[in-house]
């Protein structure tokens, strides 16, 4: 068993430190509050402060970024975390894992694999495709081992409101019989990434040296449109036919002269507006990881979300 330091405590590096901590790792939970899940070490630092992160890094195994600002910010605050995040893996030797996207790409038509080009021109898709490119430079010239995990859309248990198939936005107000609108049009195959696969692909990527030097596709399922999730979610547990609308263009336009996140969502339309989709076969035959059926994540989801409203919460 290895010493795993995990620098975010959100819904991708929660899942993670719960897994490594289960397989019996030493796990300490980096965050600028010091919050994290229970069972592990959890430490409040800021990640731009690349001495203060080092020390923290010293003797791990494995070094991932989980690290997720603020929407509109990743211009300014990535580049200073991401310096961080190599200084540190150069001076401890810890494997850097980095949890990314699929945004560096840019628009594409077919299939997303992981030899396309990182062609993006948008600003966040830029941003995302220079952490990478920089990461894979050191591990080249020898002084870092790395690592990127890229994944679509997340969903599942603890997923945020960020997401678009959520607890919060989609889930809840769905199984409670309520109307849920939508950013784009929801008969859009689309290809959601499961949480809990996130957590186990990001173990091994940590763990075996046959992910690093390159990305990797997280384990993903068929592509299947938001409509199609909410059918299935609401046959599952037993709730109304649901009720989805689209949201206009020009209101989510519109919204953006007020609110960063509606604005920042222009440059990732494309993404919602034809078919979007993940191959993540690469991963999956290297490592023999499937990635979670759509009909066993949703009951674990509709289980997760009566739990916590037995609790109140």
């Amino acid at each position: 068993m290895g010493k795993h330091v995990i620098v975010g405590a959100g819904q991708a590096g929660g899942h993670l430190a719960e897994r490594l901590a289960g397989q019996g790792h030493d796990v300490v939970v980096v965050t600028r509050s010091g919050s994290g899940p229970e069972g592990v070490e959890r430490v409040a630092a800021d990640v731009t402060d690349r001495a203060r992160l080092t020390r923290i890094a010293q003797g791990a195994d494995a070094l991932y970024n989980c690290v997720n600002p603020k929407y509109h910010r990743w211009a300014q605050d990535w580049p200073p975390m991401a310096a961080s995040f190599l200084g540190a893996a150069e001076e401890t030797g810890a494997v850097l894992v980095m949890l990314g996207n699929l945004y560096g790409y840019g628009p594409v038509d077919g299939p997303m694999t992981e030899d396309l080009p990182l062609a993006a021109t948008g600003t966040k898709g830029r941003v995302r495709a220079k952490m990478w490119e920089d990461a894979l430079a050191a591990h080249k010239a020898g002084r870092i081992r790395a690592t990127e995990l890229r994944g679509s859309d997340y969903y599942g248990p603890h997923s945020t409101d960020q997401s678009y198939i959520g607890q919060t936005r989609f889930v809840k107000p769905l199984l409670a019989g309520k109307r849920v609108s939508y950013l784009s049009d929801p008969s859009v195959p689309h290809s959601w990434t499961y949480l809990p696969d996130v957590a186990e692909a990001l173990a091994i990527a940590g763990t075996d040296e046959r992910a690093w030097g390159r990305p990797w596709h997280i384990p993903t399922g068929p592509a299947v449109s938001a409509l199609e999730v909410a059918e299935r979610l609401c046959e599952i547990a037993g709730a109304p036919k649901p009720r989805l609308y689209e949201v206009p263009y020009p209101v989510v336009h519109a919204a953006g002269w007020f609110l960063p996140m509606a604005k920042e969502l222009r440059e990732t339309r494309y993404q919602f507006d034809k078919p979007f989709i993940l191959d993540s076969s690469a991963f999956e035959s290297t490592f023999g990881m499937a990635p979670t059926p759509l009909d066993d994540a949703l009951r674990t989801i509709v289980a997760a979300s009566r739990k916590s409203e037995g609790s109140g919460n």
